[in-house]
């Protein structure tokens, strides 16, 4: 079997948030196949995902945007598990991107609307996936869009 390469492990390690034992060993699994170790790797996540989902969410951070004209703000309550990673770029980033959706696209349905800046995901997708990374439960609050005159 050929070496797997450290860049390969790095770049799966960074887009899953697994360790690097696990994804080392994912790829030898799949013979250094990228795309079936994503795969797999993202299912994994996912099912940690589901089983953080009872957990309490009694910290985290308040998002807000506006939009460059000045007419159009968003304010979004995303909650964590810990302060810790509330604070942690991730969080920050997610906080950031729903913040941006909401002042766009509306708050009705948030979580099932495609992200703006990638259709072929949802928000709730968008939340799984830090969920996964952080290995914290995170919850989005209470949204809200405001519009200079309506």
């Amino acid at each position: 079997m050929s070496k797997i390469d450290a860049t390969l492990i790095k770049k799966l390690r960074e887009e899953t948030g697994a360790g690097v034992m696990r994804v080392k060993n994912v790829l030898e699994e799949v013979k250094g196949d990228e795309k079936k170790a994503l795969d797999v790797l993202k299912k994994e996540g996912f099912e940690k995902v589901a089983k953080r989902e009872g957990r309490e969410t009694n910290q985290g951070k308040i998002f807000a945007y506006t939009h460059h004209t000045g007419k159009v703000a968003s304010i979004t309550e995303l909650f964590s598990e810990t302060d810790f990673v509330a604070k942690n770029e991730l969080f920050e980033n997610l906080g950031k991107d729903i913040a941006l959706q909401v002042a766009s696209m509306g708050e009705k349905d948030i979580e099932k609307q495609e992200f703006i800046k990638d259709p072929s995901k949802k928000i709730s997708d968008l939340i799984k996936e830090v969920i996964a990374k952080t290995g914290e439960n995170i919850r989005l609050g209470r949204v809200m869009r405001v519009e200079l005159g309506k």
